[in-house]
C-alpha cells in the first residue's frame, strides 16, 4: 500500500468507477478495483480501456502500478478500507433506479468499523438510511456509510475528478470516515460541502434536474423564435450574461440524453410523487424534451414531404461529442422514427458505432460522413463531433440527392452550407 495516501476500493467499473480508480491513483493512491465483468477485468489489465474517455488510456497505462483489477471483492477489501460503490442504477420500467447493483455490493461488505461504504453512485434520497436500516436488522451495523455523489460529465471527465466545482461529503455519524473522503480530496482544492447523507443524495438529483429544466427551457424558447423570427442564439448569449443565469447550459438543441438526466430527472418525479408530491415542473421538463426530439422529424416533412423512401443521413450517434455512451441518446429516438415513417436512414458516428449497433441491430451504419451523406435527401447533425464542424460541405453537395441540411445542433457554419447550395435549418433560428 501508498504510506502517504489513503488506499481505496471501489467497486464497478464503468465510467465512473474507472475515472474515481484513476483520478485517486493520480493522486498517489492505491486502487483496488472490483467488477463482476471478467472480460471487462482482463482488459483493464491488459492496459486495454473498455470505455471511450478522452485521457482515461493515459492515466490507465502511467499508474498501472498503483491500479489493481480484480473480479474478487475479498481481495479488495483486504487491502483498502474506504470501498466506492461505483456501480450502474440504470432505470426501472416504473422510472426510478434500480438499486440492486448496489444491494449486491452492500452484501459484500464486511462486519468491520474499521470499514466505510462511500456510495459514489447515483441513488434515491433515503438510501442510505435504508441501507443502514437493512444492515442494522442483519446484525452487520458496524460498517460506517459516507454519501459522496459523482458530479462527472462524460468526454471531459478526467478533467472534471481534477478540478471539481465542489466535493459533496454526507455523513450522519460517520465521523472517521467522512474524515478520510475529505482528505483524499483535499488535495483537488475545491469547496467542500459536508452535509448529511439525505442531503448529499438530493444535492446530485438536483442538480441533474435543474440542468435538464435549463435545456428543456431554452428548447422551448427556441421553438417560440421559431414561431416569432427571434434567433435563440441571440437569446441565449443575452440572458446567458446575466450572472444569476450563466450561459452553460443554455444551447437549444434536440433535447437532452445520456443516463445521467434522463435517469436522474425520472427518478427525482418519482421520489416525489412517492412521497405524496407532485412535481410537475419536471413532468413538463421530460415531456419537452421528448417532444423535442421528434421536431426534426416535422422539419425534414416540411422540407421533403412524405417521408417514406426518402434517404436520411444522419451524422453522430453518441448522446454528446468525446463518449461512446448510447444511453439515452437523441439518435435513436430520430432513426426509430424515421424507420416508422418509411424512409431509409444511414448513420455514421467516429465512436460510438459499436455500441449503437447493439442498442440498434437493424441500424445502417457507415464507415465514413461521405459514405453517411451519398445520396440523401436530407442530412441531420444529430451529434456535434469537432470533425462535423470542418467539414466541406461543397464536396459534400455534389454527392448528396437532396439538399436539405438540419442542424440539430446549432454547431455547423450556416454560411458555408449555404455557400455549398444546401437548404441549412437549426434549432430556433428564426
Amino acid at each position: 500500500m501508498n504510506a502517504r495516501r489513503e488506499p481505496i476500493g471501489v467497486f464497478g467499473a464503468g465510467y465512473v468507477g474507472l475515472v474515481t480508480a484513476v483520478g485517486f491513483a493520480e493522486l498517489g493512491s492505491e486502487v483496488w478495483c472490483v467488477d463482476i465483468d471478467e472480460a471487462k477485468i482482463e482488459k483493464l489489465r491488459r492496459g486495454e480501456v473498455p470505455i471511450f474517455e478522452p485521457g482515461l488510456a493515459e492515466l490507465l497505462e502511467r499508474h498501472r502500478d498503483r491500479l489493481h483489477f480484480s473480479t474478487s471483492p475479498r481481495e479488495t477489501i483486504e487491502n483498502a478500507r474506504l470501498l466506492f460503490v461505483a456501480v450502474g442504477t440504470p432505470p426501472t420500467y416504473a422510472g426510478d433506479a434500480d438499486l440492486g447493483a448496489v444491494l449486491s455490493v452492500v452484501a459484500e461488505m464486511p462486519v468491520s468499523a474499521d470499514y466505510a461504504l462511500v456510495m459514489k453512485s447515483t441513488v434515491p434520497c433515503g438510501t442510505g438510511r435504508a441501507i443502514l436500516r437493512m444492515l442494522e436488522e442483519q446484525g452487520r451495523s458496524g460498517i460506517a456509510y459516507v454519501s459522496c455523489p459523482e458530479f462527472l460529465k462524460e468526454g471531459s471527465a478526467i478533467a472534471d475528478f481534477a478540478n471539481p466545482d465542489r466535493v459533496v461529503v454526507g455523513e450522519d455519524g460517520a465521523g472517521w470516515a467522512a474524515d478520510a473522503v475529505c482528505a483524499l480530496y483535499e488535495p483537488l482544492g475545491a469547496p467542500l460541502v459536508r452535509t448529511d447523507v439525505a442531503s448529499a443524495e438530493m444535492i446530485k438529483l438536483a442538480a441533474n434536474a435543474f440542468l435538464a429544466t435549463k435545456i428543456s427551457f431554452i428548447n422551448e424558447i427556441a421553438n417560440v423564435c421559431e414561431e416569432t423570427g427571434a434567433n435563440v442564439l441571440e437569446v441565449a448569449r443575452g440572458v446567458g450574461l446575466d450572472d444569476r443565469i450563466g450561459p452553460k447550459f443554455l444551447s437549444a438543441g434536440i433535447g437532452y440524453g445520456g443516463s445521467c438526466f434522463t435517469k436522474d430527472v425520472s427518478a427525482l418525479k418519482l421520489l416525489a410523487a412517492n412521497s405524496g408530491y407532485h412535481f410537475q415542473l419536471l413532468g413538463a421538463v421530460i415531456e419537452v424534451n421528448e417532444l423535442q426530439k421528434r421536431r426534426v422529424i416535422a422539419k425534414l416533412g416540411r422540407h421533403l414531404g412524405e417521408l417514406a423512401g426518402k434517404r436520411i443521413g444522419l451524422l453522430g450517434l453518441a448522446f454528446k461529442p468525446n463518449t461512446d455512451d448510447m444511453r439515452g441518446a437523441s439518435s435513436l429516438v430520430l432513426a426509430s422514427r424515421l424507420v416508422a415513417e418509411g424512409a431509409h436512414v444511414r448513420a455514421y458516428d467516429p465512436v460510438a458505432t459499436e455500441q449503437a449497433l447493439v442498442v440498434m441491430p437493424s441500424l445502417d451504419c457507415a464507415t465514413s460522413v461521405q459514405e453517411a451523406v451519398a445520396g440523401a435527401d436530407a442530412v441531420v447533425l444529430v451529434t456535434e463531433w469537432p470533425e462535423f464542424l470542418a467539414l466541406d460541405w461543397s464536396e459534400l453537395a455534389r454527392t448528396m440527392h437532396g439538399t436539405v441540411v438540419i442542424d440539430g445542433r446549432n454547431a455547423l457554419d450556416a454560411d458555408a452550407v449555404r455557400a455549398a447550395g444546401l437548404r441549412y435549418e437549426g434549432i430556433g433560428l428564426g
